[in-house]
């Protein structure tokens, strides 16, 4: 059965079987901000279960329960990519967040460089972010968020990584038609790597350094233009268009 998509969804990180108890703000939400009565049909999802839709069966000003009834989606995980970023500004590191959920990153690292100048990074109000942002964009896991690591740590192991360099690199797309999943993509702060940095990224065997074009991104920007060629390249875009999705 194909979902409603005009049904409210909220993510729920439970079993979903069975009559389920929401949480006061949960219920708030629905029965007060969306004003969802008795018998109205609601959609719950997480990356165990899928997707459900599920009916309000008791409805109080502080509370509501839910019937779960049927599978609207299978799980379904996206595939194995990883961005590396520096933390931004406030708003900015938001906007990264928020799209490197809708285009489909698995995993979320930020990065502590050189240049870095807002290194603190709460995984809590990020996980919230992720959340409403996944609500909203019909994704049915969630990405994993780390705290913050040094850079060096976070290029410690063999995976590759495609780095956006702005000193120059290969032709973005040629570069990335190359290479296989699992991968990294690498975006630096304001300001940019250090030449030390630039050069112990480039000095990996398994960096494939790459060029966004002749101007110089914005780092939230940059992650969401290397995001979105490297999933219609060999991401799960490619995959939908081939199999006629």
């Amino acid at each position: 059965m194909r979902p409603n998509y005009t049904l409210p969804r909220l993510y729920l990180d439970r079993a979903l079987s069975g009559d389920i108890e929401l949480s006061r703000e949960q219920a708030h939400y629905f029965g007060g901000v969306l004003r969802k009565s008795l018998g109205d049909r609601v959609r719950l999802f997480n990356a165990g279960d899928g997707e459900w839709a599920a009916e309000i069966v008791q409805k109080g000003r502080k509370a509501m329960r839910l019937t779960v009834t049927e599978q609207l989606r299978a799980p379904q995980r996206v595939p194995d990519i990883r961005l590396l970023f520096a933390p931004l500004r406030k708003h900015r590191t938001t906007i990264v967040l928020e799209k490197a959920t809708e285009l489909g990153v698995r995993t979320l690292q930020p990065v502590i460089t050189h240049h870095t100048q807002f290194p603190a990074f709460n995984v809590e109000r990020a996980e919230a972010q992720i959340v409403e942002a996944a609500e909203q964009t019909e994704r049915l896991d969630l990405p994993v968020v780390r705290a913050p690591v040094p850079l060096e740590d976070a290029l410690s192991g063999t995976r590759t990584v495609v780095f956006a360099d702005e000193s120059g690199g290969d032709c973005v797309v040629g570069a990335v038609s190359r290479i296989d999943l699992p991968v990294d993509i690498l975006i630096g702060p304001e300001g940019g790597f250090s030449a030390d940095e630039r050069a112990q990224i480039r000095a990996r065997l398994d960096t494939v350094p790459v060029s966004l074009g002749p101007r110089i991104l914005r780092a939230d920007t940059a992650a969401v233009g290397l995001l979105m060629i490297v999933q219609a390249t060999i991401g799960d875009c490619r995959l939908a268009y081939l199999s006629g999705g």
